[in-house]
């Protein structure tokens, strides 16, 4: 769908080379310019997050502080459609390379900022990372223990939730090109971002008071929960509609059919259930949820998934050296192209990048 569009990608770490990953994933070629060191994503967790972020990419190295470097840039720009950094602001504006440096060599260009809370705002300046912008956003507040503690995650919502965003405002800015010919300059936060998904949230607090989300989904109601197995594992229970909670017709508890809906807040209730769920291994109910159409699904480890028939048979995971590789488009490339694209630019994998 992007054959033909090229990226010239400034960014580090993870959320501007997973938006870039996806230009990718769409045809587009995307150079990452890495200082002479490299990205620092290569020396983490053992070069996963450079590995999982930056396939199909090409690389160069370039001191953008030298004179020579940013000549080099300057002559890359001529021929580039768009342009991803991740700078704090200001960086690229100190170094000659701010937007308005770049359309002077490239009117149409299209010039994305991806920071944590934009080009100008009380915290634009400031450190910050992942867990800083899902606190900031009311996102992470969704999300406690019994005791009314946030939990704390194990995966970068915000970063991710950035890329996409950013990816997504970089098509948007390439149709827009195709109609009128102009370029565009896009300030993206990953604040902004994550907040932009807590539209209900918002709107329940405004109108009802309401801080914890939809009530049945905050784990209030016993159709709608995470339940612990016989041998310690967790199924996911999401019976929300009078149909689903056939799960009760399952296990041979019909009586339960008549405290559909409201009386399944009640915590007898919960602990009947909680009883039942205990008293299965994980396997028992994972058949049970496949018999029967209850929304009733098993809690996956990630080394569970890259396994699991779904995957597979979507097509969502290639091997290369022994290394798995998520796709984050699933429908513009076959599967044989995307083995291709992957075997292109395997090399990128090594530790030095190219010069």
């Amino acid at each position: 769908m992007l054959e033909g569009i090229r990226v010239l990608d400034f960014s580090q770490y993870l959320p501007g080379p997973f938006a870039t990953l996806r230009l990718v994933d769409r045809g587009a070629e995307v150079i990452k310019v890495e200082a002479p060191n490299g990205d620092p994503a290569r020396q983490m967790a053992d070069g996963a997050l450079f590995a999982a972020n930056n396939r199909g990419k090409k690389s160069i190295a370039i001191d953008l502080k030298s004179d020579e470097g940013r000549s080099k840039v300057y002559n890359l720009l001529k021929d580039t459609d768009v342009v991803v950094e991740s700078f704090r602001p200001g960086v690229m504006d100190r170094l000659g390379l701010g937007y308005e440096e770049v359309k002077d060599i490239n009117p149409d260009i299209i010039y994305l900022s991806l920071t944590g809370f934009g080009q100008n705002s009380p915290y634009s300046h400031q450190g910050s990372h992942d867990l800083n912008y899902v606190a900031m956003s009311g996102f992470l507040s969704q999300f406690k223990d019994e005791s009314g503690r946030p939990v704390m995650p194990t995966q970068t919502v915000a970063d991710l939730i950035g890329g996409m965003v950013a990816s997504e405002a970089i098509l948007s800015a390439l149709f827009k090109r195709e109609r009128t010919g102009e370029g565009s300059y896009i300030d993206l936060a990953m604040t902004d971002a994550i907040f932009s998904m807590m539209g209900n949230h918002a709107m329940l607090s405004s109108i009802a008071g309401v801080e914890s989300g939809i009530p049945v989904l905050n784990g209030s109601y016993a159709n709608y929960r995470i339940y612990e197995t016989k041998d310690g594992r967790f199924m996911v229970l999401g019976a929300l509609e009078y149909k689903f909670w056939s799960v009760c017709q399952a296990v041979g508890e019909k009586q339960w059919l008549n405290d559909f809906p409201n009386q399944l807040k009640r915590p007898e209730i919960h602990a009947d259930i909680e009883r039942l769920f205990r008293a299965r291994d994980f396997q028992d109910w994972i058949k049970i949820g496949k018999q029967y159409d209850c929304c009733l699904f098993p809690v996956l480890e990630i080394s569970e998934v890259l396994k699991d028939d779904y995957v597979n048979d979507r097509d969502l995971v290639h091997i290369l050296d022994g290394q798995s590789f998520v796709q984050t488009s699933h429908h513009s490339l076959t599967k044989s192209n995307r083995i291709a694209k992957l075997n292109e630019h395997a090399d990128l994998l090594s530790q030095d990048p190219k010069v």
